[in-house]
């Protein structure tokens, strides 16, 4: 079975209320077997617009990562996260 993978990319807008996204979500990626590859440290933008924070975060299963999003838990999250913050969230099969 292969991995799922989100790979997030985010301009916070609100430093100071973020951190209730980040604690909001916490059940539902200890739920779904959520790894953090990388969390929002060093990046060299090479090619294309950016964001100033990039995630990746390792799932068991690509089913996993779906869910993980789908979840109540990661919902409540959800709602926090898009008035704190803008960017992008996609899931990826890895190999």
């Amino acid at each position: 079975m292969s991995k799922g993978y989100w790979i997030a990319r985010v301009d916070v807008r609100d430093p100071d209320n973020y951190p209730q996204y980040v604690e909001t979500a916490k059940p539902a990626f200890e739920r779904f077997g959520a790894n953090f590859l990388a969390r929002g440290g060093k990046a060299d933008l090479i090619e294309g617009p950016g964001r100033a924070r990039n995630v990746v975060i390792e799932f068991p299963s690509f089913q996993h990562a779906v869910d993980c999003y789908n979840s109540p838990e990661y919902q409540e999250a959800v709602k926090i996260r898009q008035k704190v913050a803008d960017g992008e969230i996609v899931i990826v099969e890895g190999i």
